[in-house]
């Protein structure tokens, strides 16, 4: 799998930069310090959409843009299976579930590809204590995301403020299945040269859930209650998770 340093990615579909520079806070639990404890694994991969971002309003509003494009009704909010597909489904299955069978299947796939990630990034905000977490964990376990999105990534990590802290970024543009397939957590294995124990993910979605078991990842959800080695609210949680004394 090609990687490449993250200041010199040309494209959304670069998947992986080598880690900056860049100072580590080293407070922990307790008295202890970050650099006092080990890392239980080689990796820790985030999942973006619902773990790294709250990013559900501009997900309708991006596919609300489409409905109103064919004259179709809005999407209905208290529909949630609709709400899980379009939040943790990749872009061509979100857009599958919605336009099967239409006639206008087409056209809806190319007017959804002229909207510009730039236009919703208002509506997103990154999750509380994210890169504080990420302060912790950098320089003592590498760190990865592995996503169902397709072209955003790039510019998200640059404009939340993210360049330097993942070595690794998997899109589903990068592979023939997304999750809910094992494909795009066996290439980030692949690149760290990682067996699947020693890699945790952290995902809020079932397609998450499925994935890890597919790998033979350790999962952890966040803000969801699925079947999980835990079950976490607040990214300062992760810390004891992935540090041992």
């Amino acid at each position: 799998m090609s990687c490449r340093h993250a200041r010199s990615v040309t494209t959304a579909r670069s998947i992986c930069s080598r880690l900056n520079g860049r100072s580590i806070s080293t407070k922990a639990a307790g008295s202890r310090t970050v650099s006092d404890l080990k890392s239980r694994y080689k990796v820790v991969i985030y999942d973006c959409d619902g773990v790294i971002l709250d990013s559900i309003e501009s997900n309708y509003i991006f596919y609300n843009l489409v409905m109103e494009y064919l004259g179709r009704a809005p999407l209905d909010r208290n529909d949630l299976d609709a709400r899980r597909v379009l939040h943790t489904y990749s872009f061509n299955n979100v857009m599958e579930y919605f336009f099967a069978g239409d006639d206008r299947r087409e056209e809806a796939f190319r007017f959804a590809k002229t909207i510009h990630y730039r236009d919703l990034m208002p509506y997103m905000r990154m999750e509380d204590g994210f890169v504080a977490a990420l302060d912790r964990l950098k320089g003592n376990t590498a760190l990865a995301i592995c996503t169902n999105r397709a072209t955003s990534m790039e510019m998200i990590i640059e404009d939340f403020g993210l360049t330097g802290y993942f070595e690794c970024v998997m899109t589903a543009s990068q592979v023939a299945n997304p999750k809910p397939h094992p494909e795009p957590l066996l290439k980030v294995l692949e690149h760290f040269g990682a067996a699947p124990e020693e890699a945790l993910f952290i995902g809020d979605g079932e397609v998450d859930m499925l994935a890890a078991k597919g790998a033979g990842i350790p999962f952890i959800s966040y803000k969801s209650h699925l079947p999980a080695l835990a079950c976490i609210q607040h990214h300062s949680e992760i810390v004891r998770h992935v540090f041992m004394e």
